[in-house]
């Protein structure tokens, strides 16, 4: 059975480590009405969607 010869150093193993951290997710600003968005969504905001109005938004 493989066994280890040295401990593997703090160093070594948060170097491995590096590519392992979880970023948000990205976000973009609507075209029509400059709200946040998520990228290839419809605008919950406004509805559009590539220039498009796709989901009905009634006033309030």
């Amino acid at each position: 059975m493989a066994v280890p010869k040295r401990k593997t150093s703090k160093s070594k193993r948060d170097k491995r480590r590096t590519h392992d951290s979880i970023s948000g997710p990205e976000v973009m600003k609507c075209p029509q009405c400059g709200e946040a968005k998520l990228p290839h969504h419809a605008c919950l905001e406004c509805g559009d969607y590539k220039g498009r109005s796709v989901l009905d938004k009634k006033e309030d």
